[in-house]
């Protein structure tokens, strides 16, 4: 039992343990590269326009439908360890600029595809490794050489890049609309830090509900909590609010000791009782002195509290999170107040308009109207959950993209264009590479050009012709040539209004360029089992006869060719 390897004097040496398996050499490349080609393979109907949504059911039969990389990546639980570096790239690509996951995971299958055919040629790996990584360097400026540098606030690029984003998910027809109000909402919380701006897209909150349809969707200057009004008499809607921001309990808080409160009578009781009503009383009072009418606390309110906060006609809200917060005071202005002898006028917040509105069954509280508000609300609505669902993954790849844009404010055409202009410029310079790298960076910029190449085979457009002649459009020099999708023509991305980051197209060469480079190097899997059960020390069969060792070792086996 165990895995065998003979030393030079051809006597076994057992080195792993039973049921441990090893992966060598070409082996173990395939195995690795045909793992990684069938996620791309799963990813790649879902690039473009015209690409498919994926449905994807997990163990408690709930049901995500989308064709967000990351979020296809994320849901489907992979087991092949090199297949998992693919879901690694595009979970980093999703962090740090939002759009491109199906992308980066389509690119890196590619070079991995084409790596093949040359190992296969007896390239070495470590070379394949290098050439790829100086084409890579390479492309990154070429793409560099080709953006155009836009000015970082200018509203109509912006909703451009936003609208662009969405062209690909499920949202595209209403994506004008959600363009403008994720644009507004980026634009109102970004700062000015500097020559450039700051953007933190966490002070934008998304709350969706399903009911409506997309069309409902709107940007509220302020936030939308997800709680009700606490007591019955206060007042559903307030004007011209002046809002309390709270972190501590409008309640008598117990005391820490132990401590004992011997009551003999019942006027003693009484007045025991009374004295903590003239506490939380004077609590109240605290809050009306300081001219608030809106409270929204971070803890609890006592039954006592908010009786007399109606009586006086304030909003309370309670038990808001820490994050919401946080965000109610970028937008209002407020300070969040944790002792209430604390609580002056100029620590009040201010907003039109705070009011209590039924969302279909639920009842929120709005505090909307809020002057130059660094936090924003986004309400997003759908025909079901699986759409709104939907909706707000879209949304959130828009507000990256519109982040990258601000925060680097250079842009590149879409529909494949600039990969195409980075391939045709790859082929080129890779003639000057000497020895076998140079087939290595071709090799790269046939992979680039897998880009769109899928693009056009998810439109049903004829991917030969269509590549053959994208390719002599851009041997011409009309680098923004790409594939309209939509109309399933080759033309000028930038007359068509299809625009991207740069940030996103080096984010996703880099990504890909690494995760590749990283599985070719690997030429030995080696897998080890835990010794069989029994308790332990139970001898060396692990208190297992010996003979199922190797049993146990099975399911290990069947794991790593297969995928799932």
């Amino acid at each position: 039992m165990g895995m065998q390897a003979t030393s030079k004097g051809n006597m076994p040496v057992v080195l792993l343990k039973e049921g441990g398996t090893e992966t060598k050499g070409r082996d173990a490349q395939k195995n690795n590269i045909a793992a990684a080609k069938i996620i791309a393979e799963i990813i790649h109907t879902s690039l473009g326009p015209r690409g498919m949504d994926k449905m994807l059911v997990d163990s408690l039969g709930d049901v995500t439908i989308t064709n967000d990389g990351a979020t296809i990546l994320k849901e489907i639980d992979v087991q092949h360890p090199a297949a998992k570096m693919l879901v690694e790239i595009s979970k980093t690509t999703d962090n740090e600029v939002g759009d491109g996951t199906t992308s980066a995971v389509v690119l890196a299958g590619a070079l991995l595809e084409h790596a093949e055919f040359l190992i296969d040629q007896d390239v070495h790996p470590t070379i394949i490794v290098d050439g790829y990584r100086k084409a890579g360097k390479k492309a990154k400026q070429f793409l560099e050489a080709i953006a155009d540098t836009v000015a970082a606030n200018d509203k109509a690029v912006l909703t451009k890049v936003a609208k662009t984003s969405m062209q690909t998910k499920l949202v595209r027809k209403d994506s004008a609309q959600l363009a403008d109000i994720v644009v507004r909402s980026v634009i109102s919380v970004s700062e000015k830090s500097g020559e450039g701006y700051d953007v933190d897209i966490d002070d934008i909150k998304v709350e969706k509900k399903a009911g409506g349809s997309i069309k409902d969707s709107t940007i509220i200057q302020g936030i939308v909590l997800d709680k009700e009004v606490v007591h019955g008499g206060m007042p559903r809607r307030v004007g011209d609010a002046k809002i309390a921001l709270i972190n501590t309990a409008l309640e008598i808080s117990k005391t820490e000791t132990d401590a004992k409160i011997n009551i003999s009578n019942p006027q003693q009781l009484k007045s025991f009782l009374d004295e903590e009503n003239k506490m939380l009383k004077m609590m109240v009072d605290k809050v009306i002195g300081s001219g608030a009418n809106v409270v929204l606390c971070q803890k609890g309110i006592d039954d006592m509290a908010q009786h007399y906060l109606a009586k006086a006609g304030i909003i309370a809200v309670r038990r808001i999170k820490e994050s919401d917060l946080t965000k109610l005071a970028k937008a209002t202005g407020a300070r969040i107040v944790t002792n209430l002898d604390d609580l002056f006028e100029k620590d009040l917040g201010s907003a039109e308009t705070v009011e209590e509105r039924k969302i279909e069954e639920d009842k929120w509280v709005f505090v909307e109207g809020c002057k130059h508000p660094k936090s924003v609300t986004l309400l997003l609505r759908g025909g079901s959950q699986r759409v709104v669902d939907e909706v707000e993954r879209s949304v959130h790849d828009a507000l990256m993209v519109v982040r990258d844009v601000i925060l680097k404010p250079e842009i590149v055409a879409g529909g494949g264009a600039p990969e195409t202009f980075a391939a045709t410029k790859l082929r080129g310079w890779a003639k000057s590479l000497e020895g076998r790298e140079q087939l290595a960076a071709e090799k790269f910029a046939d992979a680039l050009e897998t880009i769109p190449l899928t693009l056009a085979e998810n439109a049903g457009m004829d991917p030969i012709d269509t590549l053959t002649l994208l390719r002599s459009k851009q041997q011409k020099g009309e680098k923004w040539t790409g594939i309209d999708v939509m109309k399933g023509k080759i033309s000028n991305m930038k007359s068509s209004d299809i625009v991207e980051p740069l940030v996103v197209k080096l984010q996703i060469v880099s990504a890909s360029t690494e995760a590749a480079c990283m599985i070719l190097r690997i030429d030995d899997v080696i897998a080890t089992q835990k010794s069989a059960g029994g308790p332990p020390g139970g001898g060396e069969e692990g208190g297992m006869p010996p003979g199922m060792g190797g049993m146990g070792g099975m399911p290990g086996m069947g794991g790593m060719p297969g995928m799932m």
